[in-house]
């Protein structure tokens, strides 16, 4: 609700003492001071150079009392041109009648002369170690670099080298780096390189320009050459670098004061922006006297000295630059500084953090809600517990949790937002009062001009609240912390009806107290909400208690209560009833499925089951619980008319679970088969039906049978018997089969597959995995003899007898062939078996023959292995023991190794004197082979 007025001009300089230097020194009036030039040293010394040869101390230790320590005569001819203190050899440089003097730090001693140099021009020093510094000084037509190194005993050694000869009128020198030396002549600038000795001419000056100014920026990295009214910024190299600064006049003198570049001239002083040249502040300077502002800066402090005044400025803190706009609420200007500082580094991340909160809370005060809260965003400091109290009255739970921060103290402690709002409608009030009156007000004009309601604000300040806690919640916090935050976000979106948001909220992972909302939603009717929290919260029973509610009363709509709306018997009214029902169905299923209390399933599964029994089946069969329900008492608590549930449940338990309970595998045998029948009973009872939906039955049919019938082949478990009085009068002549195979009834099966179904190849299936030739003579006789009244089936008796009649008995065949069968249907089928005979009788006696053949070779080349010739000397050996055999009895092996006979008696004859056993490594020779 803050006014943005014209911008002021900004304070970045703030006096802090004036100094009269011939009263605090206590000269007579007759002994006037007329200072020249003044420097700043560390630690908060002021050396001030006077016109009558006079050098003064001050101590600026206390900003409000300036004192003075000392002062040092140097001459009464010799007028202080130029300072330049050197604490790296802990003396002062002071310039004065062409000549250079030393003085001490504090001026405890005389002043000593700096060699024999006379007519010195200008003088720049550098400090390129802690203990030496470097002077570059112009003298005559010469550039001198001399070299003071501190020594024991405060003792300075001195070495002066010449840089360059020849260069006239340099009135002003700079040193820049380590390596360059700016100078400065009516004619222009040049740039000596220290290592080389070279001059490089960077730009000449016009006659108007007047004399040469140059001043050392940043650090001594950059330097501005000044052109009459612009300074130019250049690099240690003489190339341009960043903006150049454009002045009102020539100024007097320059000073950095980072971020910030001070010039003086025309009796006032002003403050340019060091990145971009902006002008900041003017201060004016009453002069007194004739002469030129002489300014001398260090880092946080400037001073501007007349003839007989010296005025001392210290530089305002970002902070406070900030704070200043901030109290008359110009909210523009305070970002805009924020933003300045940040750029140049002057202020740190935590103090931009915090100024960022402290521009939200203000914002907040005055109503500009949206603009507060992106300002918290900004801010990584500030804690989601200081938005706490808009939202919740003190005390509450999380009272403790809210930080006592004041920050500046620019904004009242933080009250519930209704509070907040009234308050600012009053000011808003009286600023429209007051302006009316003529008056001005710090009141925004937009808010003036089209006055907000209460109800909007309201509602703006909880959607942006909710912004901050939703981003919030994102963040690394305690868990009392996002206790609160998920807490009050859920009281937020209560409060303006936001009920998708409060749903996705309570159904995800929260951190919500459910004590603190309960009755909050209870009361609200937000009851799906509720349930949400409910089943977030692990409360399982009290979530689908709820659910269990809703699927009675409330529709998918609005969810208001049936009871309260007018009856109507729509199609469309039951639709949206149904669909309520059913996404309470789901909802409850989700925690169903998920829980492992067995009672908290079963009490609640048939009223799930009476929406939708997929639902239910789904709980029952769910692998997110730990532990699984108990199959006993499922099925003792299923409706008994709810098969579709019960068998699905038996599926899972039997297929999925691998239960072997033959009690169950009965069950679920059943179930399939009572289904088939009823399907099969209600489709044959199908004469209204059109095509489409006849063939959709028929689809359903043959899945069920499918089903059922891959279950009775597979399983082993059930009792058949049982199965098999269900469908003993239907027309399942197929899953009959199956059981009569199951019981061995191998006749009955044959019956079935080539009588009732007619599936020959089935039959003939069956009798190969029978695996008896009079399997096949048996289904013979039933094709041959159908009995009951049917005709002989000579086309798969012939059809058998084609396929399998080789290995049959051609006399049991011709036995079973009828005298009615046709003679060509059977010739050609038994004359083949006739020669398949003869042929395999044929076959067997030449293999005979030649099993004999070989058998008598095998004993004839045994005999000659046996019988064959050994010659054994003096020298033979035992394989085994490795004694003399001489005379003994020996043995020897198929792989021809010789052992004793006592050897032989000890390790048997199937491993020989060289270990090799020939009931695991048999051996073969090429001899061995049957050759005849």
């Amino acid at each position: 609700m803050g006014s943005h007025p014209a911008e002021p001009s900004r304070t970045a300089l703030s006096p802090f003492a004036t100094l009269d230097p011939a009263a605090l020194a206590a000269l007579p009036a007759s002994t006037p001071l007329t200072v020249r030039s003044a420097a700043l040293s560390a630690p908060h010394l002021l050396y001030l150079g006077t016109g009558g040869g006079k050098l003064l101390l001050f101590s600026l230790q206390i900003p409000s009392s300036p004192e003075f320590l000392r002062l040092l005569p140097i001459g009464a001819t010799r007028p202080v041109s130029a300072i330049l203190p050197l604490p790296s050899v802990a003396r002062v440089l002071l310039h004065a009648e062409g000549s250079l003097l030393l003085a001490d730090p504090l001026l405890a001693r005389p002043v000593r002369r700096l060699g024999s140099l006379r007519n010195v021009a200008a003088v720049a020093a550098s400090s390129p170690s802690p203990s030496s510094c470097s002077l570059a000084v112009a003298v005559g037509k010469k550039l001198l670099v001399i070299d003071l190194t501190l020594l024991e005993a405060d003792e300075l050694e001195v070495q002066t080298r010449e840089i360059a000869a020849g260069v006239e009128g340099i009135s002003v020198l700079a040193w820049v780096g380590q390596d360059s030396i700016f100078a400065g002549a009516a004619s222009g600038y040049s740039l000596f390189s220290l290592s080389t000795g070279q001059r490089v001419d960077i730009f000449a000056l016009p006659e108007s320009a007047g004399s040469p100014r140059i001043r050392p920026l940043s650090g001594g990295e950059e330097v501005m050459l000044l052109v009459d009214n612009v300074g130019v910024v250049t690099d240690r190299f003489g190339q341009p670098a960043g903006s150049s600064f454009v002045f009102n006049s020539r100024p007097d003198c320059i000073a950095e004061v980072s971020p910030y570049v001070v010039v003086a001239g025309e009796s006032k002083l002003d403050v340019y922006r060091r990145r971009n040249g902006a002008h900041l502040q003017t201060v004016p300077i009453a002069k007194s006297g004739s002469g030129v502002l002489t300014v001398a800066s260090d880092d946080d402090v400037v001073v501007i000295a007349t003839a007989y005044k010296v005025f001392c400025y210290r530089k305002v803190s970002a902070v406070e630059q900030i704070k200043a706009p901030l109290r008359i609420k110009n909210y523009r200007e305070a970002i805009s500084l924020l933003e300045e500082f940040e750029s140049d580094g002057e202020i740190s991340n935590d103090m931009i953090s915090f100024v960022h909160a402290q521009l939200g809370f203000l914002l907040f005060f005055d109503m500009r809600f949206e603009d507060a809260v992106n300002h918290f965003l900004l801010s990584e400091s500030m804690q989601p517990a200081e938005i706490f109290p808009f939202i919740m009255r003190d005390p509450n739970r999380w009272s403790d949790l809210v930080p006592r921060k004041r920050y500046w103290g620019l904004h009242p402690p933080p009250k519930p937002l209704e509070e907040v709002i009234d308050d600012g409608l009053v000011t808003l009030q009286r600023a429209l009062f007051l302006k009316k009156a003529g008056v001005d007000t710090v009141v925004d004009e937009d808010f003036l001009s089209n006055p907000p309601s209460r109800a909007d604000l309201l509602e703006l300040a909880i959607r942006n609240i909710i912004r901050y806690l939703c981003v919030s919640r994102e963040k690394n916090l305690s868990p009392a912390e996002m206790e609160g935050v998920d807490t009050l976000l859920m009281y937020l979106y209560r409060a303006l009806d936001l009920v998708d948001d409060m749903e996705k909220l309570a159904s995800s992972q929260n951190s919500c107290v459910v004590e603190e909302l309960e009755s909050l939603l209870e009361n609200s009717g937000h009851q799906r909400t509720l349930a949400f929290l409910y089943g977030s919260k692990g409360m399982c029973s009290q979530a689908v208690a709820i659910w269990r509610i809703l699927a009675r009363n409330y529709s998918t709509g609005l969810w208001k209560d049936h009871s309260n709306l007018p009856e109507t018997d729509s199609h469309e009214a039951l639709s949206d009833k149904r669909s309520g029902e059913e996404i309470a169905a789901i909802e409850a299923s989700k925690i169903l499925q998920a829980t492992s209390d067995q009672d908290l399933v079963l009490e609640h599964l048939g009223w799930v089951a009476d929406i939708d029994q997929d639902l239910a089946t789904a709980i029952l069969t769910s692998e997110m619980r730990e532990n699984q329900l108990s199959a006993e008492k499922v099925i003792a608590a299923l409706d008994s008319e709810k098969v579709g549930i019960h068998q699905r449940y038996l599926q899972w338990l039997i297929e999925d679970q691998g239960c072997d309970d033959p009690h169950y595998h009965t069950s679920y045998a059943l179930l399939l088969a009572k289904s088939a029948m009823q399907a099969f009973h209600v489709e044959s009872n199908s004469g209204e039906k059109d095509d489409k939906e006849i063939e959709s039955d028929i689809q359903f049919i043959f899945s069920l049978r499918e089903k059922l019938q891959l279950f009775l082949q597979a399983s082993d478990l059930y009792d058949p018997e049982e199965v098999l009085d269900v469908i003993e009068d239907s027309e399942l002549w197929l899953e009959k089969a199956i059981l009569y195979r199951k019981m061995g009834q191998e006749n009955i099966v044959l019956q079935i597959l080539a009588l009732k179904l007619e599936d020959s190849e089935a039959a003939e299936q069956y009798c190969a995995e029978i695996g008896r030739d009079d399997a096949y003579i048996q289904l013979l006789d039933l094709y041959l003899d159908p009995k009951n009244g049917r005709d002989p089936m000579f086309t798969a008796a012939v059809r058998l007898l084609h396929n399998h009649g080789k290995s049959l008995d051609p006399i049991q065949v011709l036995e079973r062939l009828s005298p009615d069968m046709p003679l060509q249907l059977a010739s050609d089928t038994i004359l083949r078996m006739l020669r398949a005979r003869v042929h395999h009788h044929r076959q067997g006696q030449i293999v005979h023959n030649l099993s004999r053949a070989t058998n008598l070779d095998a004993r004839l080349t045994r005999l000659e292995e046996r019988s064959r010739h050994v010659q054994l000397t003096d020298e033979s050996i035992c394989d085994s023991c490795r004694a003399r055999l001489g005379t003994k009895l020996f043995v020897m092996y198929p792989d021809d190794s010789v052992v004793c006979y006592r050897c032989y008696r000890n390790q048997g004859d199937s491993v020989s004197g060289r270990g090799r056993n020939f009931r695991k490594d048999a051996i073969f020779k090429q001899s061995w082979l049957v050759s005849r």
